[in-house]
């Protein structure tokens, strides 16, 4: 029998952050930033990088929707979709916790 577990849904009050096995980590040969997991690497875009980087544990989704907001000149409106959907996948992918 194959035990099913419950999907988290991202809400506006969650506080994401970066399960002990996933963490962020410069590649010098590349030049690039990986977020590596066990047997995965994912080269995350500027964007991507930027909400990972809020995920503390401590910062509300709606906290990281302002700051990016901010940080890019935005309309929260406009960020809230993005940060939400990124936030959903890689909860569902494990590599993001609520």
């Amino acid at each position: 029998m194959i035990a099913l577990r419950e999907r988290s849904i991202i809400s506006p009050d969650a506080t994401p952050s970066l399960p002990g096995h996933v963490r962020i980590q410069y590649d010098p040969v590349r030049q690039a930033w990986a977020v590596l997991s066990p047997e995965k690497v994912f080269w995350p875009n500027e964007v991507s990088l930027d909400i990972l980087r809020h995920c503390d544990g401590q910062t509300t989704v709606a906290g990281i929707i302002s700051a990016l907001a901010l940080e890019y000149d935005a309309a929260e409106e406009d960020v809230a979709a993005d940060v939400t959907a990124f936030l959903q996948e890689w909860t569902d992918k494990l590599l993001v916790k609520t």
